[in-house]
């Protein structure tokens, strides 16, 4: 770490000791209020990443790094832990899940890696190999980190085209739920398509969450855009027919290509 570094980390340090000490509303804040705070940060984070947003990536990152001081100030207080505490053991996990690096184990690419991390990671005491991803992930991102787990121990299609014909294998239980009228069926065997879409798109390396982002902010950026043009015709959404709707998305995506 240079030098420099190392005194804007102090000097962060210092500020929030200045702010957990004379500012109101630092003062009142504990874990427990951070929380949400901090979950907004993160998806901010990613809408900077997904927008590929440098400045923004680095204002969130600051935000996020704020915060960890903040919560270790908190642990401070409370007798938990301390800042040095927490950084030392993330260093000795790393450390430990790194064999390749800090010992002796040979590995070959990337996929030995991750499965030698799930090993050391049972060693710890992990109960599942599906035990370290989160409950209160979003759907979409837990979806796909399951798979991931899976995968390191066999667990796992050999090729994209399989992967692919279960998508239509559960798109096919899912047309005969629905005809059936079991609504609750079907939205299990809905569930069981998106699952299966997420694993065909890692099977292409694509990041599931962040292409149905990508789709969000492209329908918003077009809604919006649609909204602008009716307007500027002197008309509403609300008393066009869907016809007249589709001729103007259709002209803006056309702009768009």
């Amino acid at each position: 770490m240079s030098d420099n570094t190392t005194a804007a980390f102090e000097r962060l340090i210092g500020i929030m000791d200045d702010l957990r000490e004379k500012c109101p509303w630092d003062k009142k804040q504990t874990i427990e209020s951070l929380r949400q705070l901090t979950i907004e940060e993160t998806y901010e984070l990613t809408d900077a990443i997904t927008d590929k947003d440098w400045k923004g990536i680095k204002e969130e990152l600051g935000d996020l790094l704020l915060h960890i001081v903040f919560y270790a100030k908190i642990g401070k207080e409370q007798n938990q832990f301390t800042l040095d505490e927490v950084i030392n053991a993330v260093c000795e996990k790393l450390i430990f899940r790194h064999p390749h690096i800090y010992g002796d184990v040979q590995v070959t690419d990337e996929e030995d890696v991750k499965r030698n991390w799930e090993k050391l990671k049972m060693q710890e005491g992990k109960k599942s190999v599906l035990s370290g991803v989160p409950k209160s992930l979003p759907a979409t991102v837990k979806a796909m980190r399951l798979q991931q787990k899976a995968k390191q121990v066999g667990f796992e299609w050999e090729n994209k085209e399989q992967v692919w014909e279960k998508v239509e294998e559960e798109k096919a239980e899912l047309f005969e739920a629905i005809a059936s009228g079991d609504m609750v069926h079907a939205e299990a065997e809905l569930g069981d398509v998106f699952f299966s879409l997420i694993n065909f798109a890692r099977f292409l390396q694509i990041d599931a969450e962040n292409a149905l982002e990508r789709t969000n902010k492209k329908f918003i950026d077009r809604f919006t855009k649609m909204e602008t043009a009716a307007q500027n015709n002197g008309q509403a959404l609300q008393d066009m027919t869907l016809e007249e709707m589709d001729s103007i998305w259709n002209k803006i995506k056309q702009q768009q290509q």
